[in-house]
Order: C-alpha cells, then structure tokens, then sequence
C-alpha cells in the first residue's frame, strides 16, 4: 500500500469521525443555554456560596463614596 493511498484511509476515517460527531452535537432543543441548567443548583448550599463569596467579593471592588465634608458653623 502507499503512502497516498494510506493518507486517502486515514482521510476517510477522519471525515466519517467528523461527520458522526457533527451528528451528535445537533439538538432538537432549541432553549437558550441558561433555560437548560435552570433549577440545576436548586437547594445546593455550595452553590449559594459560591453567589455570596462572589458578591463578596464584586462589592470589595466597587469604588467607596466620598465622606462628606461638615461644613463649619
């Protein structure tokens, strides 16, 4: 066998891989991504962690306002 007509092969191979995954991946559901996982982390205490450290930590960022200055009398 050649070298030509092993890469023909292993084209084939490839292409028929190809095509099977690109079957698979295809969906019938057409809900956004978020509609899918919604409800998936319901009553899950790591994941209500994981939102309060996060929130902990986005507030730990934001600029802190100005202390207003007293005016003198």
């Amino acid at each position: 066998m050649s070298a030509i007509e092993i890469l023909e092969q292993r084209l084939a191979a490839l292409e028929a891989e190809v095509a099977k995954l690109k079957n698979g991946a295809k969906s019938s559901d057409d809900r956004p991504w978020w509609e899918k996982i919604y409800g998936t982390f319901a009553n899950d205490s790591c994941y209500d962690e994981a939102m309060r450290l996060g929130r902990e930590y986005r507030e730990s960022t934001r600029p802190k306002p100005k202390k207003k200055k007293k005016k003198a009398r």
